[in-house]
């Protein structure tokens, strides 16, 4: 290795924010259900991630910056329905997620993917799952809901974020929409 990998390093990640107004009523709902099982996600972290970076050095964001803002967007604010309780049990977590993700929300995401390849980054070979992560180190079944989850995640923009001792910040931000 060379000197260069002393360098900072953030852990970094492309989501979709939920507005303020979704994070209560998702976090509401999730209050409804009564989950005696896992750590619940802080409300101000509830997102949609797009691509994980993971641990990037600082100098190259600049950079991956660049590259994210010159990639097509759908060109239209993003909905995302968030219509499906679902445990992953490899990952120990509870998700709402879409029955389907929108071609637009797939394309988006295959344009991060090609604009990061020369950065080095892939989002591991599995295939992308749109996914809001409610709860972590949840091991038991999917639980039972009086009410169905009918949220839709609406974005106009993506974020680069960093994950820092539990909470994320955005580092930069782009519209779906050109101005």
């Amino acid at each position: 290795m060379s000197d260069e990998s002393h360098e900072p390093l953030k852990r970094l990640f492309f989501a979709l924010n939920c507005a303020p107004e979704q994070r209560r009523a998702i976090a509401q709902w999730r209050s409804a259900l009564e989950l005696r099982s896992g750590r619940p996600v802080p409300v101000e972290n509830f997102h949609l991630t797009l691509m994980f970076l993971g641990a990037v050095e600082v100098a190259q964001i600049t950079d991956i910056c660049t590259a994210a803002a010159n990639i097509r967007t759908p060109g239209v604010p993003l909905r995302v329905a968030l219509d499906r309780l679902d445990v992953w049990r490899r990952a120990g977590v509870l998700v709402l997620a879409p029955e389907q993700a929108s071609p637009e929300l797939l394309r988006l995401v295959y344009a991060l993917e090609q604009a990061m390849l020369p950065f080095g980054f892939e989002d591991s070979p599995k295939e992308f799952r749109p996914h809001l992560t409610l709860m972590r180190d949840y091991r038991v079944p999917v639980p039972e809901s009086a009410t169905p989850p009918e949220f839709y995640l609406r974005a106009d923009h993506f974020s680069l974020l960093e994950s820092h001792k539990g909470r994320y910040r955005a580092l930069a931000e782009w519209p779906l929409v050109p101005s």
